[in-house]
């Protein structure tokens, strides 16, 4: 019985470890998921290729044939001579026209038997249509900015931990006939964790500095979008703001107003045509430039720190100077003296030893250097590792052997322990 006992009181510590070590693993797993959960799913919209072509999109067209094909080909040539007037071109023939297209967008459409009822999209040859737009045709483009599309409802703000219609709006946007060179990420895998809200109001340098290295990019532009829906399956309120730069500087803001869910998308791509409307007219007015301060590459001083650094150098150039002209002097006068007084004794080497003190405040320290460099013979002393609290440890250049600096230290007043090649000090 006492056999048994005993073998189950050691066994008990051993299967104690054992359910605590089962324990940890099943946490290690549930946290592994967690954190697997946060970069899985479908949350990524890849952005559309964008050309270098003219996009004019939202043209609305509402025309009739004797065939649902003609009353279609009769919507698209209007909208292609109506997208031509929005750009500002010159009266051409159709045939002319129609050459510089390359396709035609379907935004939304409704085709009846004989009436077409539709949301176009023209896009146009640049090199072809660029000739007769003249300026028009060329546009200068910014440096590559960061885009982050904030979405704010119902008092949750989002980026990319989701799939949603302000980051799907902004992905399909053909960007290359905006003078905004656009960096889109998709959102999908790390992107969710590495761009989100709270990192707009981040002002640290390094930190955004990783973030735009990471994209390519030179700096941020950040479109919010706040949507407030009025009941359930009505009216939605759409407040959009322009901002940028680490910073998050205000640009400007406007509102917009959707009938419903089925009306969203339309608010929001009108929304995004003017909130780049807005970037562009920033760039144009000198305020969407990079921020100096994100290029680690090259810091900028401020002109009163330069001033005092230039002052620090000027002040030791001079005082080398005047050691160099003191030398020279001494050095002149040593053969004279060595005349007068007969033949010259031998310099006496000086070495450099390790010295170590307790050093238990700051006060300590200066006390205790100050009082080694008074000491008979010392050149020079100087702290190489300080341990506020601790032992610290100074270098002392010193005119003679290890034993005449520990003898020349009790002079001093010190307690001194005597290693190999090196002292311990103490008072």
């Amino acid at each position: 019985m006492t056999h048994v006992n005993l073998l189950s009181a050691r066994l008990r510590p051993t299967l104690f470890i054992g359910a605590m070590a089962l324990v940890i693993l099943l946490c290690a797993l549930v946290a592994g998921r967690a954190l697997w959960a946060q970069v899985d799913g479908d949350r990524g919209i890849a952005a559309v290729a964008s050309s270098s072509d003219i996009d004019i999109g939202g043209i609305e067209v509402n025309t009739t044939g004797k065939t649902a094909e003609e009353a279609r080909q009769k919507g698209w040539a209007q909208a292609q001579r109506a997208a031509w007037k929005k750009l500002g071109g010159s009266e051409i023939s159709d045939s002319q026209l129609e050459s510089m297209v390359s396709a035609i967008v379907i935004e939304k459409e409704r085709i009846g038997p004989q009436r077409y009822i539709a949301t176009l999209g023209v896009i146009f040859d640049r090199t072809r249509a660029g000739g007769l737009l003249g300026a028009a045709g060329r546009k200068t483009r910014s440096a590559p900015m960061l885009l982050i599309p904030v979405t704010i409802e119902g008092g949750t703000a989002r980026v990319y931990e989701m799939v949603n219609p302000w980051q799907r709006a902004w992905a399909e946007y053909q960007t290359g006939a905006s003078s905004i060179d656009y960096v889109r990420p998709s959102g999908a895998n790390g992107d969710s964790l590495l761009i989100t809200y709270g990192q707009t109001s981040r002002r640290s340098r390094t930190w955004w500095r990783n973030v735009l290295d990471q994209f390519g990019a030179a700096d941020v532009l950040i479109p919010i979008a706040r949507l407030e829906r009025q009941w359930p399956g009505g009216p939605i309120k759409g407040t959009f703001t322009a901002r940028f730069g680490p910073d998050n500087r205000f640009l400007d803001s406007f509102t917009l107003t959707a009938k419903g869910d089925d009306d969203l998308p339309r608010m929001l791509n009108q929304a995004m045509l003017r909130l780049n409307g807005i970037f562009e007219q920033a760039l144009q007015d000198g305020k969407l430039r990079p921020d100096p301060t994100l290029n680690l590459g090259a810091p900028v001083i401020a002109p009163e720190l330069q001033q005092l650094i230039d002052l620090g150098r000027a002040a030791d150039a001079q005082a080398d100077a005047a050691r160099r002209a003191a030398s020279a002097a001494a050095a002149q006068n040593v053969p004279a003296a060595s005349e007068e007084q007969g033949p010259a004794t031998a310099p006496v080497a000086v070495s450099s030893y390790v010295v170590q003190f307790a050093s238990p405040d700051g006060g300590s320290v200066d006390a205790t250097l100050s009082a080694v460099r008074a000491a008979a013979g010392v050149r020079g002393a100087a702290a190489s590792s300080l341990a506020i609290g601790g032992t610290s440890v100074m270098r002392v250049s010193y005119s003679g052997t290890l034993e005449q600096l520990a003898a020349a230290l009790r002079a001093r007043g010190f307690t001194v322990s005597q290693g190999n090649n090196a002292l311990a000090i103490s008072r």
